[in-house]
């Protein structure tokens, strides 16, 4: 069900959900200083109570409502990145909902750099909780239809256009002494990051091959994530790709392919993305809503390149499918 911003407004102040535009994904918001609304959120989603949520603000000036110290090192990646796909996770204030944290003694921040998201929270005068609108582990919104086609018709949404990042945000952890580590990798690289902070990171980064973390701390990391439910396989070049799908011909069953860049393309139906992380991660959810949507047996996703400029991409991927 399509509101207008004044609607979101009063139903998130009024206790509701409300699933909002931000320029990473659709969230599902709820007011963030409201125990009740938020485990509504894990209540829809089917989501884990222990996995903490992202409170999205509307200023930078906000943070020391949320966290009881702001250092330098994250003053300056916000001051750098917000608005933003960028998300601090600092030090929580006593008074921060333990539904909001997961029980970890932090609380994920960030300001989204989307109009209607950040109308809603200054007009509003809200910080909401907002995790990605959809069922945990499926395939994360980027437009309203997709939060409607996972979510159903009755939901809530405040329509503001396609996403333009496209994935998750980066996840940054910044301990009271300025330390930082990675937790999540997105459009705002770990070099950028490192670029900002002026210091290396203090772990680390979790090799994006390994996907056999320990209990998700932040959002995202869990062993499937982003999942169609269709079974997806992945390759790391063409040539095994087409030859897949005419393996799956042979066996009389049905499989529809994305493609990165040019080349030889396969002879089941497919979507072929710019060879471009940011292209790709932009039409990337989009691309599986659209090739989940054929109900074949099998999707197959090429890989893009290993390496750093790919890393969020390759993340996501590598947590949707099976090689």
């Amino acid at each position: 069900m399509r509101v207008s911003l004044e609607q979101a407004i009063a139903e998130l102040k009024n206790g509701g959900v409300v699933a909002i535009p931000t320029e990473t994904v659709y969230g599902l918001a709820a007011d963030a200083t409201n125990d009740s609304a938020l485990k509504q959120i894990f209540a829809i989603k089917q989501r884990p109570a222990d996995h903490p949520l992202i409170v999205h603000i509307g200023a930078m000036s906000q943070v020391q409502d949320w966290a009881t110290v702001f250092p330098e090192v994250a003053r300056d990646l916000a001051s750098a990145f917000w608005p933003g796909p960028l998300t601090l996770v600092l030090p929580a204030q006593p008074h921060v909902s333990r539904v909001v944290r997961g029980d970890e003694p932090t609380v994920a921040l960030r300001v989204p750099n989307h109009p209607v998201a950040l109308a809603l929270l200054t007009q509003g005068g809200l910080s909401v909780a907002a995790p990605s609108a959809n069922l945990f582990t499926q395939l994360s919104p980027t437009t309203a239809a997709h939060v409607e086609a996972g979510l159903g018709a009755s939901i809530s949404v405040l329509d503001g256009g396609a996403c333009q990042v496209g994935i998750e945000s980066t996840i940054v952890s910044v301990t009271a002494d300025g330390q930082w580590q990675l937790l999540r990798p997105g459009m705002i690289s770990e070099q950028a990051i490192a670029d900002v902070a002026a210091r290396a990171a203090s772990q680390p980064t979790q090799a994006v091959e390994s996907v056999d973390a320990p209990v998700p701390k932040v959002p995202g990391q869990h062993a499937l994530h982003y999942s169609p439910r269709t079974p997806l396989l992945l390759f790391k070049d063409r040539a095994a790709l087409l030859q897949e799908c005419e393996l799956l011909k042979q066996a009389a069953l049905s499989s529809a392919a994305m493609l990165i860049g040019d080349g030889t393309v396969p002879s089941c139906p497919y979507v072929q993305l710019p060879n471009s992380p940011e292209k790709v991660a932009e039409l990337l959810y989009g691309a599986l809503h659209h090739l989940d949507a054929m109900k074949v047996d099998r999707l197959l996703v090429e890989l893009p390149p290993n390496l750093p400029i790919w890393m969020a991409v390759l993340d996501r991927l590598s947590r949707a499918g099976y090689r």
